[in-house]
């Protein structure tokens, strides 16, 4: 199903690689083939919750090899948006996960604790489990004060295996709502993440297929850089949803795409 001339896979990981702590299929087998293949890949995920050492480790749990410089997580597009456009040092409130948290602080900025979020130069949310409404309530007050604001991603929603939850994109219209001002967005639909994946990859955008279950994010990513994409049908988005976004392939799932 993969055209002769791809040389590399842009991989999405919730609802393509698993849902919730479920794996989709048989990734050992299925990356057996991508490898038989001899073809390059990178995971591009908006999910920064976690580190790319710990996508490894979960990868590796699910019998699936790989190096963390072969993921690319939102949490690492924000960090490296934020270090070109402010000094070591800035504070930074976050509502969000290690993963966000790791990125920043290795790229030396201060995280602030909500207590001491008066004193943000920036505001960062993202996917956040242990959100409360004093997180959001300071958040808010900042935005509203202009302080500039910044999200890893606006997916509304999470899959999981008894179905969707709360995403980033929710709890961040809570503050778009009570502010009027939307955030500068590092992750998925925007193209930045796979412009760093293309990076890693060495590979040309025409040669390298971009594989999503979102049309809305992981698929207009793709097309947003000019890279063919690669609709699955095992996450979120719906079949009869795929021609309004005309991907160039349609696949149940990763398995079958590479079957």
């Amino acid at each position: 199903m993969i055209p002769s001339n791809i040389k590399a896979l842009i991989l999405d990981m919730d609802g393509v690689i698993w849902k919730g702590d479920s794996p989709i299929g048989d990734l050992p087998a299925t990356f057996n083939k991508i490898r038989e293949r001899g073809l390059k890949f990178v995971f591009a995920t908006n999910n920064g919750t976690k580190t790319p050492e710990e996508y490894q480790k979960r990868l590796a749990e699910l019998g699936v090899e790989i190096t963390p410089e072969q993921v690319v997580t939102s949490a690492l597009g924000i960090a490296f948006m934020l270090a070109q456009k402010f000094p070591r040092g800035t504070k930074i409130f976050m509502i969000g996960e290690d993963g966000i948290r790791v990125a920043l602080e290795e790229k030396g900025f201060e995280i602030l604790t909500t207590e001491n979020a008066p004193e943000a130069q920036a505001v960062v949310m993202g996917i956040d489990r242990s959100i409360s409404f004093q997180k959001v309530a300071e958040a808010t007050l900042l935005v509203r004060a202009g302080i500039p604001f910044y999200t890893t991603n606006t997916d509304r929603t999470f899959p999981t295996p008894r179905g969707e939850i709360p995403g980033s994109g929710s709890w961040l219209s809570v503050v778009t709502s009570a502010t009027g001002v939307e955030p500068i967005v590092a992750g998925k639909p925007f193209p930045y993440l796979m412009e760093l994946a293309l990076e890693k990859l060495g590979t040309k955008k025409e040669e390298t297929l971009v594989v999503g279950d979102r049309l809305e994010t992981d698929i207009a990513a793709g097309q947003s850089v000019g890279c063919p994409t690669a609709f699955v049908l095992s996450g979120v988005s719906k079949l009869e949803e795929a021609k309004d976004w005309n991907p160039n392939i349609v696949a149940d799932s990763l398995a079958a795409l590479v079957a």
